[in-house]
């Protein structure tokens, strides 16, 4: 990734798609946009911060205030999230920080204004009580908070409160309810870069959610491609919220983590033609990166008992429903086959780690038409 001049990021060489700033980033440069503007009554614009891999980039502010109310003179600053090309639902949030003076020796303390979350369960890397605003993007904070002190001969200590307009509404669509930060969205980032369509938040909460499960005591969590599926997995084993997890197309990342962080049962359940991805070797489902393959599919059902005709009608089939539906006729049960494939595919993913896998593959209506034994 290479930075055009004035700190914008450049389009990424591979894709030609452009990249974007986390909401840790955009809380960053508002938070030392309005620190400065509190030492010495002017507020830099654009205001430019330091990325933790050293980029430079720099945010016009779309807000400021300078005040000095009863409680104490306080400024805030706010930027416009740009998430570049990726489809990021904060994409166009607007981020605000308000910095507030404290006594020296207070050090930076972090609230949660409108529209940032509150964690309210354990197993996050943060503590039940603390706002949303995770650690790298609090470091973030707190660097830019003393290179502001020192440049202008301020003491440090600071109370930040970031806020996110409509960020209780936009965190509807996200995990944030499931894994028990409520009130608004999460303050995220690692790098401050969004790379477009790398999907490092979808996989992030997916880590969250094993954890958030760990955390309860959870035995038995459940994987599923979508909302169809959690409804089948709920109606089968009548698992609570905090024990699904929203896998979409990420098998990998979800066999992966439980790799490192197991827990006693893992169910996957998803719809058969992904499933036929994750049976076939795939850990990315996504229709992009990889297909469903009517040759593996037509081996199963050989195996099954197939005769030759009916093995190359499944190779030859429209679709992965369609070589279902032709075995199904012919009394060969594509979907266990499938199921089964996938469970040994998943074991093999987990590599010994103690956990027990069934799979169930479902179809468009959320019917069953394939399940394994447990096995681990």
């Amino acid at each position: 990734m290479s930075e055009a001049p004035g700190g914008r990021v450049a389009q990424l060489k591979h894709t030609g798609l452009r990249s974007g700033w986390t909401t840790g980033a955009c809380a960053t440069a508002a938070t030392t946009a309005a620190y400065t503007a509190l030492l010495t009554g002017r507020f830099p614009d654009p205001v430019t911060i330091t990325l933790p891999k050293g980029q430079t980039p720099a945010f016009a502010l779309a807000r400021e205030e300078l005040e000095t109310p009863p409680e104490g003179r306080r400024a805030m600053a706010a930027v416009v999230k740009d998430a570049g090309d990726d489809p990021d639902v904060t994409h166009g949030a607007l981020v605000r920080a308000t910095v507030r003076a404290l006594p020296a020796g207070t050090g930076v303390v972090f609230r949660a204004g409108p529209g940032v979350g509150t964690v309210t369960r354990p197993g996050l890397p943060l503590a039940v009580g603390e706002p949303a605003i995770n650690p790298v993007p609090r470091q973030m904070m707190r660097d830019h908070v003393e290179r502001v002190a020192a440049l202008h001969g301020g003491s440090g200590d600071v109370e930040i409160t970031v806020s996110v307009d409509h960020g209780e509404e936009i965190a509807r669509s996200t995990w944030n309810p499931r894994l028990g930060i409520l009130g608004g969205l999460s303050i995220l980032g690692t790098t401050g870069i969004v790379v477009p369509y790398s999907c490092s938040a979808w996989i992030d909460s997916i880590r969250r959610g094993v954890d958030v499960a760990r955390a309860a005591g959870r035995r038995h969590v459940a994987a599923c491609t979508g909302s169809t599926s959690e409804r089948t997995v709920v109606a089968e084993y009548r698992l609570p919220e905090d024990a699904l997890l929203d896998m979409g197309d990420f098998a990998g990342a979800v066999l992966k983590y439980l790799r490192r962080h197991p827990v006693e049962r893992l169910t996957v359940c998803g719809g058969f033609a992904k499933l036929s991805k994750l049976a076939a070797g795939h850990l990315d489902l996504h229709s992009a990166r990889s297909q469903v393959d009517k040759g593996f599919l037509a081996e199963l059902a050989r195996r099954g008992g197939a005769d030759d005709t009916l093995v190359r009608e499944v190779a030859e089939a429209n679709t992965g429903l369609a070589a279902l539906q032709s075995c199904a006729a012919a009394g060969v049960l594509l979907g266990d086959l499938v199921a089964v494939a996938a469970r040994d595919e998943a074991l093999a993913v987990l590599r010994g780690a103690p956990v027990v896998v069934d799979v169930i593959c479902i179809d468009r209506a959320g019917t069953v038409v394939g399940r394994s034994a447990p096995a681990g």
